[in-house]
């Protein structure tokens, strides 16, 4: 399962989290994998996509982060290519 999680920074800062990851890593339990992640221009938010098969692995994690300035939203997601196939059959129908 893909999941995009919105980071948020407290404050709009985060160098607390970026030294958290310098200094601890990125603190995923085995099973959850982290693909990649973008971050918007004023440091507010972070875009994370992950992977996983079991949820709890991501209420483990984000136990991880508290009292650490960031909250997450989790969004599980389905990709393009195979929302398009999904969609496919109904094209022609009216």
């Amino acid at each position: 399962m893909l999941l995009l999680i919105i980071e948020r920074f407290r404050d709009n800062d985060m160098l607390p989290i970026y030294r958290r990851v310098r200094d601890e890593g990125r603190l995923l339990p085995d099973g959850l994998n982290y693909i990649d992640s973008w971050i918007e221009p004023n440091f507010s938010r972070c875009f994370q996509l992950m992977e996983c098969d079991d949820l709890r692995l991501l209420q483990q994690w984000t136990l991880q982060w508290r009292g650490s300035g960031a909250t997450f939203e989790i969004v599980p997601v389905v990709t393009s290519k195979e929302t398009r196939e999904v969609v496919a059959p109904y094209l022609d129908q009216l």
